[in-house]
């Protein structure tokens, strides 16, 4: 597998170098289906780290690479708006009235109201209900895997490891909880048929039942006293209640996404990442305390979240480069977190790194990650649970890897537990 990689990331570097720059599709999803992205932003970062393509299918948009310009983007909302009528989060052309929005793709004051109602669920008191939990349940996950034969990681750890968390988040059916991740992979999907062969119409019929149940539970939860579950904050909070339909869904469907791609991603990144670089899995088994420093390596390395959209309110110079009012600015958090002017030996992965947390996935400023804390915990408590059990679990052969270029994770990857 590593000759393959090796063969692959050469050929990538090699068209990456050999294309003008403005040629460049930094959003072309087969690089990050094929996992050769790297070349490319490398060469914007050291060339152009502040880039206009002019000609997409997604319009021009400003692609912006650096560590440091990321931040300075992410920070500066009163310039660099999320507002949905502008265009929302996302590279693609997204835009619907604020009355149909989550306050992820909503500026101040109104993202600022919203987010405080579900913030609780997330605070430290909060997480420290949470976490025997989340240990009870990542070790009946792990107990249940087979030994000594081939099995889907994605589908029996880190699928049900964080549909069992959304569901209790949100005190959502329990027979229904992988639902949920389905709803973020149908969100992501591009147009035309997917890995499944399910159509857009097939895709479109599938949200609509799974986000039908949502409408029972607000009722159920609107004629109950306030709990401590996503739902019933968003019903019974004066920010929230008197939402849309369109509104709540927003939020929901904000909330799934949110909930389920970091940790399950990273999950499935992180145990990538120690096959691919053996010396590091066994400085892990060798001293296991390295886990609390490791988390913040794998998120980085991952980079589950791919990019943020803004876009500018009045012209503003970054990098050099003049942004019009009205333009498209894309941060690609997956080149911040591989800048080597921010970053020592970014493109290695180094579990007991000295600054781990010098990365950009979270995102900055108001719209930093609410629930970052929760994820970070599910991943401790995961290689806790695993290093207790398994001296190491093989990855076999290449990783199946999601259509898109917003979230960056996997559909499926096979690995085996030596008996």
């Amino acid at each position: 597998m590593q000759d393959q990689l090796a063969q692959r990331y050469a050929e990538a570097r090699k068209t990456a170098y050999a294309t003008p720059l403005d040629k460049f599709q930094p959003a072309d999803n087969e690089i990050f289906r094929g996992d050769t992205l790297w070349p490319w932003f490398e060469r914007l970062r050291k060339e152009d780290p502040v880039h206009l393509t002019t000609e997409s299918e997604y319009g021009p948009y400003w692609s912006v690479t650096k560590h440091k310009d990321i931040i300075a983007v992410d920070s500066n909302h009163r310039v660099f708006s999320s507002d949905s009528e502008l265009g929302g989060i996302t590279i693609f052309e997204g835009k619907q009235p604020r009355a149909q929005s989550s306050f992820i793709a909503l500026d101040p004051p109104d993202h600022d109201k919203q987010r405080k109602v579900i913030a609780p669920m997330f605070a430290p008191d909060s997480l420290k209900v949470l976490e025997p939990l989340i240990r009870e349940r990542a070790a009946k996950i792990l107990d249940e895997l087979p030994r000594n034969e081939t099995f889907d990681f994605v589908d029996k750890v880190s699928v049900e490891l964080t549909s069992q968390m959304l569901a209790t988040l949100m005190d959502f059916p329990w027979e229904l909880r992988r639902t949920l991740p389905r709803a973020s992979d149908i969100i992501l999907t591009p147009p035309g048929v997917d890995s499944q062969g399910k159509t857009d119409m097939d895709r479109q019929v599938e949200i609509f039942q799974i986000l039908g149940q949502f409408v029972g539970l607000w009722n159920e939860r609107l004629n109950k006293p306030p709990q401590h579950d996503l739902i019933s904050m968003l019903c019974h909070n004066e920010a929230t209640r008197r939402d849309t339909p369109e509104e709540y869904f927003g939020n929901i469907i904000l909330l799934v996404v949110a909930g389920s791609d970091t940790t399950r991603h990273s999950i499935t990144g992180g145990l990538l990442a120690l096959n691919q670089n053996p010396k590091e899995y066994d400085k892990l088994r060798a001293n296991p305390a390295l886990i609390e420093n490791m988390i913040p390596e794998i998120i980085r390395w991952q980079s589950p979240v791919a990019h943020m959209r803004r876009t500018a309110l009045s012209d503003i110079e970054l990098g050099g480069k003049q942004i019009k009012a009205g333009e498209k600015v894309i941060m690609w958090y997956v080149s911040g977190n591989r800048d080597e002017d921010a970053i020592d030996r970014p493109d290695e992965f180094i579990i007991d790194r000295e600054r781990p947390r010098q990365h950009v996935s979270f995102g900055f400023g108001i719209h930093r990650c609410v629930g970052m804390r929760l994820a970070e915990m599910q991943l401790r408590i995961m290689w806790e649970e695993i290093l207790k059990r398994f001296p190491r679990i093989e990855v076999v052969g290449e990783p199946r890897r999601m259509n898109s270029n917003f979230v960056k994770g996997f559909e499926g990857m096979d690995v085996r537990i030596p008996a």
